[in-house]
């Protein structure tokens, strides 16, 4: 059921930062009109340490949204590749202490392409740095491609969609090469590649590689933010007071 206005969970998601002089916040607006669809609140969460502990404290769930590549050399992954576009360094920092910070408060989080690798990096995962070269002979994934992805068996996200294979629009170039327990691969696509992941101790932590927001709000897509919103609502209900 949908949450009455009055009572939509609030949803943090993390924006895109852009460095230099004018240190700018950005969202795209399908991620907020997809949650407020499904039946919460979107506010963006700014990349600012000292606000991240009170921000947590208020909120039902978090999206990790879409955004630029890793600075894999930072992160001890080896050189950044040249084909790279690294989100600033005060981002990425941040974007890991978020993602440290909500799994310690069991918040509900669905992480979407870019916030998808940063679950599997958080927890240790390598990655593949720029597609197809770092996988000859397979498929392209940027720039809207379509493609289908194979959803495992048992997992939290067959239950979510009903079936066993959707198609979906993907726009990136980099992507999680494995997954480091406790995660579990709940995705992959036809030629093989990691399209999500999943961690069961969890109450709800999900990571898809491609892009929701960007499908049909009302079609199969739809269903991964109602049950994303379903979980951060009943979240809300636990956590108010009485």
């Amino acid at each position: 059921m949908m949450p009455s206005d009055k009572r939509r969970p609030l949803v943090l998601v993390n924006g895109e930062l852009e460095a230099g002089e004018k240190r700018r916040l950005q969202l795209p607006m399908r991620y907020a009109e997809a949650l407020w669809h499904a039946g919460a609140t979107a506010l963006v969460l700014p990349a600012l340490a000292a606000s991240l502990d009170h921000l947590l404290d208020q909120a039902a769930g978090v999206v990790l949204g879409g955004g630029d590549d890793f600075d894999t050399q930072r992160l001890g992954l080896g050189p950044t590749h040249a084909a790279a576009k690294p989100v600033p360094a005060e981002k990425q920092g941040f974007d890991l202490a978020l993602v440290s910070k909500a799994l310690e408060r069991d918040l509900p989080i669905l992480g979407i392409c870019y916030g998808m690798q940063l679950l599997g990096v958080a927890s240790g995962a390598r990655l593949f740095q720029h597609l197809p070269e770092d996988r000859p002979g397979h498929g392209e994934h940027a720039g809207g491609a379509q493609h289908d992805v194979l959803l495992a068996p048992d997992s939290k996200l067959r239950e979510i969609y009903g079936v066993d294979r959707i198609e979906v629009i993907s726009r990136h170039h980099q992507a999680l090469a494995t997954a480091a327990s406790p995660w579990e691969v709940s995705a992959r696509d036809p030629e093989g590649l990691i399209e999500a992941i999943e961690l069961p101790s969890a109450t709800y932590a999900l990571g898809v590689q491609w892009h929701p927001e960007l499908d049909d709000f009302t079609g199969p897509q739809g269903r991964l933010f109602t049950s994303f919103v379903e979980a951060a609502a009943c979240r809300e209900a636990a956590s108010a007071p009485y």
